[in-house]
């Protein structure tokens, strides 16, 4: 056996045995027996994710398959992941992306996009978070407009500098990728409209007594969310920098190469068709009923219809499959965690822990641990249903003024989404494209998510009382 063989099987054991552990530990009262082996089980599989003895997909079939061999879960709870819209809505993403690459639309966008902000890569950045900015109170889905929108175009604009994921990766692809991402999730604290889960939240706040409206949400925002959003852009910049950073004939070549590639093909003309009608129901999918998922559905009929992609495409777009096996098996584990009574009985320990606090104190406590414990979803919505409600009644409660409370907990709950690789739609379309190490990944994750809270907090706290919102 090889060295790195051995490495691999001795950071597996470890994995199994760390997981194993925490499967044996007795449940505290009010908890199923079922949710710390399901905990145990979790645990292995994302330390197996983040160590890669097996590659990711393999280990996530294994937590699925442990779920139900130990009878933690029956099979349709194990395997009930691929029934979830997000994760459906993420695969069709990437089928979209590779609709972009194939017809050549993608490579066009890139190159005009490059003519206009190619000096330097850190003016493509934040053209691109400029563009998700626009997009964003628009389109109620971060995954339909990051993943659907803005990730064919970075894809194709990173290559176009020949950064790929296996060679060259961090020339350019690995900083944009990164960047876009972390964009969208600020993006999507700014609107009520431009994350699915911030309407669920303004939802949960009236029934709580605080009343939020779409310009209240967007004037507390605007100030830190804009702030953050340029800082993000310079801050990754800084501690992980693209190869390349200043691109003074980007502007030239890319005006060559769009005159070597004539005019708009027709599989291009039906490529923007299809997407400008895909990109309108996302738009109207909230007043005509249509979720995003099936208007992605649509779209991608329709460019099979066409023959824009053929079922061949569909087949080799081995990542689109990959993600789905893992995700899937991810978003299912940290559903059944909350169903199984451990973010209850945990929401409750911390209640009991910081109660009698001053409210600064005990609000900071709660803002910290809401953010943080989003390691253990995969899903912003989920987090949202799970400790959203009791978090902000406890911190009311505790004299945290209403609104403050009700926006900080609603601002977090798209901005936790950047810790890690499955914490919401977009983050596996990113990492899915392979150009950022999952250890960089978790690491810029938790750095960007410092810059973020001292922003957010430190900022928003001098804007909110100069609005007048406490």
């Amino acid at each position: 056996m090889s060295g790195a063989a051995r490495k691999k099987v001795i950071t597996f054991a470890l994995c199994f045995l760390i997981g194993l552990i925490i499967f044996l530990i007795p449940p505290p009262d009010k908890v199923h027996a079922e949710a710390f082996h399901l905990l145990g089980i979790f645990v292995f599989t994302i330390l197996g994710i983040i160590t890669k003895p097996l590659p990711i997909g393999a280990i996530a079939f294994m937590g699925m398959t442990l779920t139900t061999m130990t009878n933690t879960l029956t099979f349709d709870e194990a395997f009930s992941g691929f029934n979830n819209q997000v994760v459906w809505l993420i695969v069709v993403a990437f089928f979209i992306a590779r609709g972009f690459m194939k017809t050549g639309l993608g490579s066009r966008i890139a190159y005009y996009l490059m003519s206009l902000l190619g000096k330097s890569t850190l003016g493509m950045a934040y053209g691109m978070a400029a563009t998700d900015l626009i997009l964003a109170p628009a389109i109620p889905s971060v995954t339909a407009r990051a993943g659907g929108v803005i990730y064919p175009v970075v894809n194709s604009l990173v290559r176009a500098f020949g950064s790929e994921p296996h060679s060259h990766p961090r020339k350019m692809g690995a900083y944009l990728m990164q960047t876009v991402f972390q964009g969208s999730l600020i993006t999507s604290a700014m609107f009520l409209t431009s994350m699915a889960g911030n309407p669920l939240i303004a939802d949960i706040a009236r029934d709580a007594g605080v009343n939020i409206t779409w310009g209240t949400w967007a004037l507390a925002a605007i100030v830190p969310g804009l702030i953050s959003l340029g800082v993000m852009p310079y801050f990754l910049y800084k501690v992980y920098p693209p190869e390349v950073k200043e691109t003074p004939h980007a502007k030239e070549f890319a005006k060559k190469e769009l005159k070597k590639m004539g005019r708009v093909s027709f599989s291009e003309s039906v490529m923007i068709i299809c997407f400008i009608a895909l990109i309108s129901l996302w738009v109207a999918g909230p007043y005509i009923g249509m979720k995003a998922v099936v208007s992605a559905l649509i779209g991608l009929t329709a460019l099979l219809v066409t023959q824009v992609l053929t079922w061949d495409d569909i087949i080799k777009e081995k990542e689109a499959w990959n993600t789905l096996i893992w995700f899937s098996a991810l978003i299912m584990m940290a559903s059944y965690l909350n169903k199984l009574g451990l973010t209850t009985w945990f929401s409750d320990m911390i209640v009991q822990n910081i109660q009698g606090f001053n409210w600064v104190i005990a609000f900071s406590i709660l803002g910290i641990v809401y953010f943080y414990t989003h390691y253990f979803f995969a899903s912003s919505i989920a987090h949202i249903g799970a400790m959203y409600p009791p978090f902000l009644l406890l911190s009311i409660a505790l004299g945290t003024p209403p609104v403050l409370a009700a926006l900080t907990l609603g601002f977090f709950s798209s901005l936790y989404g950047g810790l890690t690789h499955y914490g919401c739609g977009p983050a596996p379309i990113y990492f899915g494209s392979g150009f950022v190490k999952i250890t960089d990944w978790w690491k810029l994750g938790f750095l960007g998510s410092i810059v973020n809270i001292v922003i957010w907090v430190g900022v928003g706290i001098v804007w909110w009382k100069a609005i007048g919102l406490y």
